[in-house]
């Protein structure tokens, strides 16, 4: 399984009885603000009209959050349905006992992949002829009707068939009828770009698509275009359904959209101090030497490196939150482990809790922030956290 659920219980030895939830961050951990997911889901849902649906977009375990605690929050809070990318996070979620509609974003083309998505209620995108053949095939055999989603290529040069050829997909799928269409869409490409320009050309090639459907007489009975960017960029392009993934976890997909409503990052991510220690100027930190130490320094050792998620790219530029006080980390950061600067925080001892993303005090440190120093997008950033880290609930 991807998710990692919080750790509840005891462990009883003696006359001592430990908190599992504490032993589980021991040394780090994410925590996941529950509270601040469902204001999320609210403040989007805000922006839309009453009879337009919101998709939760929860592929890649969550974006790192815990896919099956997100879905039943999002579900709870008043999503209708949910997307991800692959047939072995559907079938996590449904074994989990989430019972909502699930749509499939990745290609599905084998026949046992078709098998399982209808064994597990999972609803796939369809993006060409040749997926419609295999599918129907799979379905007839099983004399089932299975409820699939038709994509549109208007621009992004992904999955799906050119817009311009939309009514030969359709007609396939028609013809089938193990098929049942449950909805059309497309995706796009620039939607977090200030300059529209791309993005009112895929929209108009989505709207020429459909008006030729609607001419020839068919009308599609679910119509969706607009992630997270285009979802707070512009009303119009809500249609039937919007597909919100980065928003629900806090998070803007572009600094020109955060005033359009007021959301909470969901994730943090913390440490604790392992050790800490003087040592004397000129003292290399860490692999390879890459830093030398000008002055006597104090040093704390914190227990969390690059296999759980921090990029070793950010080494001796990242920075920390202890006690409300900015500490910058100083050497390689190793596979478990990495350093900081604890010079001007006072008393700082074992097991002190030291915060890489998220807020202490006044301060906060982002996943953006890691973001632009690195020079890629934050969704890579929450991504990137492994599964070793559990995944505690905050805010319930």
């Amino acid at each position: 399984m991807l998710s990692q659920e919080p750790v509840t219980g005891v462990i009883t030895r003696g006359r001592y009885t430990y908190q599992l939830s504490e032993v589980i961050r021991h040394r780090a951990w994410v925590e996941i603000d529950r509270a601040a997911l469902r204001n999320n889901v609210r403040q989007i849902r805000s922006l839309l009209a009453p009879d337009t649906e919101l998709m939760a977009v929860i592929k890649a375990d969550a974006y790192g959050h815990g896919a099956i605690k997100v879905a039943g929050t999002v579900l709870e809070s008043g999503a209708r349905s949910l997307a991800i990318a692959t047939i072995g996070e559907g079938i996590e979620l449904r074994e989990a006992g989430i019972a909502a509609p699930i749509l499939i974003l990745g290609a599905v083309n084998t026949p046992a992949e078709v098998a399982a998505l209808a064994h597990w209620n999972l609803q796939p995108t369809l993006g060409n002829a040749e997926q419609v053949e295999v599918f129907a095939s799979v379905m007839e055999r099983l004399e089932q009707v299975l409820p699939v989603h038709l994509k549109l290529d208007t621009g992004m040069s992904r999955l799906g068939t050119l817009w311009n050829r939309a009514a030969d997909l359709v007609e396939t799928a028609l013809s089938r009828p193990s098929l049942k269409i449950a909805s059309i869409y497309s995706h796009f490409a620039t939607a977090d770009d200030p300059d529209p320009t791309i993005m009112e050309l895929q929209r108009r090639r989505f709207q020429e698509a459909i008006a030729r459907l609607r001419a020839g007489g068919y009308r599609p009975p679910c119509l969706h275009i607009a992630n997270s960017a285009a979802t707070l960029a512009d009303r119009s392009l809500h249609l039937d359904r919007v597909r919100v993934g980065l928003a629900l976890y806090g998070l803007y997909p572009a600094t020109h959209l955060s005033e359009k409503i007021a959301l909470q990052p969901v994730l943090q991510v913390k440490a604790r101090v392992s050790q800490v220690k003087t040592i004397p100027a000129g003292s290399g930190v860490s692999y390879g030497h890459q830093y030398v130490c000008d002055r006597e320094t104090k040093i704390a050792v914190v227990g969390i490196g690059y296999a759980d998620g921090v990029p070793r790219n950010l080494s001796n530029r990242l920075k920390v939150l202890v006690r409300g006080r900015v500490a910058p980390q100083i050497g390689a950061i190793t596979m478990d482990q990495l350093m900081i600067d604890a010079s001007a925080i006072p008393d700082l001892k074992p097991g002190d809790v030291v915060t890489l993303i998220g807020r202490d005090g006044g301060r906060e440190i982002t996943a953006e922030d890691w973001a632009r120093e690195l020079g890629t997008i934050s969704w890579e950033i929450l991504c990137g956290f492994k599964h070793r880290l559990p995944r505690v609930s905050v805010g319930e």
